[in-house]
């Protein structure tokens, strides 16, 4: 279930870059089109903390589904 949310929010940040651009082509505005990327890079940096391994080398989202098989 995780893997489906976690691809999931990189869909949606994959379709709110290209929405930006859309938006920012047809109506010429600056500050929506932002704040769309602004949301997408925040989507990306919360998947990049769940999947990226810490120092100890086990990423966050591997230390849940352990705890769930146990």
């Amino acid at each position: 279930m995780t893997d489906f949310v976690l691809s999931l929010v990189m869909l949606a940040a994959l379709a709110l870059v290209a929405g930006a651009f859309v938006l920012w082509r047809r109506t010429g505005e600056a500050k929506q089109p932002l704040l769309m990327v602004l949301l997408a890079v925040i989507a990306v940096v919360n998947v990049l903390i769940w999947t990226v391994p810490s120092s100890t080398g086990k990423a966050p989202i591997e230390e849940i589904k352990a705890a769930g098989e146990g």
